[in-house]
This record gives structure tokens, C-alpha cells and sequence, in this order.
């Protein structure tokens, strides 16, 4: 948020973060924040649409899988802010100026032509004339649009510089730049689940160790840490206890 305090009263937010989400990584440098957003949003996503179908299966596979599918349409959403993005503003913005300025130069060249015989300079003549109503439409609808951009940008990109704000486009770069790092990490996530999958298929197809050898995988939880440090502390209290005795 790019306003107000802790409490709140913001007036918008700052899309520009966005950018910087791939660059914090964890301790290790194997995790950026963009990942561990993902994460969270495609299991949280996932969760919520197995428990609207109400699917049977509600392993953490099944919520990445389901999770997935709902990410994926975010690029569909945002697809219209995908095409603004390659937009190059000055040309949108002459674009109309330019129209403008061609079609005067055709007319200059009917007028010095009025004294042909033949139909072509009459048919040039209306459709010159369409050509300066569908300009005059153009012209309208360009003012509109760039207002909503500045509103826009005024929302979402609150807050920046005014030398940033030289090209309101920008915003439309920063969203499809996140989309694609988004669609970038829900593919690596994918690869990962995949790849997860085939190791317990090799697992359950290899052949099982003796009794005696076989080990069980188990995950150190943060239940059983809190037990160790619990018995530690009780045990140095005791020998503390018998040695002042």
C-alpha cells in the first residue's frame, strides 16, 4: 500500500513491488518470496475449489493440481493488460495527429486535382470525408482511454516519480512481467510435483527391504522439537537439583 498508516487508509497501492518479489530470496537462496507466494496461493486455491466440487480425494497433491488450474487462467484474465504492454506510447499518442495530417495532404492533392474529368475525385472527396468523422470518433475515444490510464496509474502506481510517470504504459509492463514470472513458477512447481510423483512410483515398484533394515521416511516436526528441547531442560534441571543436594 502506497498510503495511510499501519492501521490503514490507503489510497492504492504500488504495483512496482512486484518486481522485486523474484529477488528476495530465502537463507539458503533456493526460494524467492515470488515462489513461496505461489505456493501458498495455488494450495489455499486448490483447497477451496476441492471443497466447492467437493472432490473425494483432498491430499496436498490433489490442492497443487486443482491449485494449478486456477492460476493458469490468470494470464487469460490479464490478457488485454499483456497487449497494452508492447503498446509504444508515443505512437499511440501522435497516432491520431499523424492520421490527421495524412489525410489533409490527400485533400490537398483532390483540390489541386477538382478539374479532372472522371468519378475518382468525387469518390476520394467522400471517403475523405469519412476518413475525418472516423478520426474525430478516434480522437474522443483516445482522450477517454488515457484518462482511465491516468487513473489508473494514479491508483497503482501512487507514489512514484513524475519521470516514471512519462510513459503511462508502463504499468501494463510491470503486469505482464509479473504474470510471466507467476506462469514461470507455477510451471517449475508443476515439474516439481511431477517429479515428486515419479519418485514414489520407483519407490513402490522397487522391492522391499528385510524387516530388519527397513527404515521408516519420517518428518521432523515442530511438536517433536519442542519435546527435545522440553527434556533437555528437565534433565539439567535435575542434575542441577542433585548437585545441590
Amino acid at each position: 500500500m502506497n498510503a495511510g498508516t499501519s492501521r490503514g487508509n490507503a489510497q492504492g497501492f504500488n504495483l512496482s513491488a512486484l518486481t522485486k518479489l523474484s529477488d528476495v530470496k530465502s537463507t539458503n537462496g533456493k526460494t524467492s518470496l515470488l515462489h513461496f507466494i505461489v505456493e501458498q496461493v495455488v494450495h489455499s486455491e486448490g483447497k477451496r475449489k476441492a471443497i466447492y466440487e467437493k472432490h473425494n480425494d483432498e491430499s496436498e497433491k490433489e490442492y497443487v493440481i486443482l491449485g494449478l488450474q486456477v492460476l493458469s487462467g490468470l494470464s487469460n484474465e490479464l490478457s488485454e493488460a499483456k497487449k497494452a504492454a508492447s503498446m509504444h506510447y508515443n505512437s499511440f499518442i501522435t497516432m491520431c495527429s499523424t492520421l490527421s495530417s495524412h489525410v489533409n495532404e490527400i485533400r490537398h492533392i483532390i483540390t489541386c486535382c477538382g478539374n479532372t474529368k472522371g468519378g475518382f475525385t468525387n469518390e476520394m472527396k467522400g471517403f475523405l470525408e469519412l476518413c475525418e468523422d472516423e478520426l474525430k470518433v478516434v480522437k474522443e475515444e483516445q482522450t477517454r482511454i488515457m484518462e482511465l490510464v491516468k487513473k489508473t496509474n494514479e491508483y497503482y502506481l501512487a507514489g512514484t516519480s513524475k519521470d516514471n510517470m512519462s510513459n503511462p504504459f508502463h504499468l501494463f509492463v510491470i503486469v505482464k512481467d509479473f504474470v510471466d514470472k507467476v506462469g514461470q513458477t507455477c510451471i517449475e512447481l508443476k515439474k516439481k510435483v511431477e517429479k515428486k510423483n515419479v519418485g514414489m512410483e520407483s519407490v513402490s515398484t522397487t522391492p522391499p527391504l528385510s524387516p530388519s533394515k527397513k527404515v521408516p521416511l519420517r518428518f521432523r516436526s515442530i511438536d517433536l522439537n519442542f519435546l527435545s528441547n522440553k527434556l533437555e531442560l528437565e534433565s539439567t534441571f535435575s542434575s542441577q537439583s542433585e548437585d545441590d543436594f
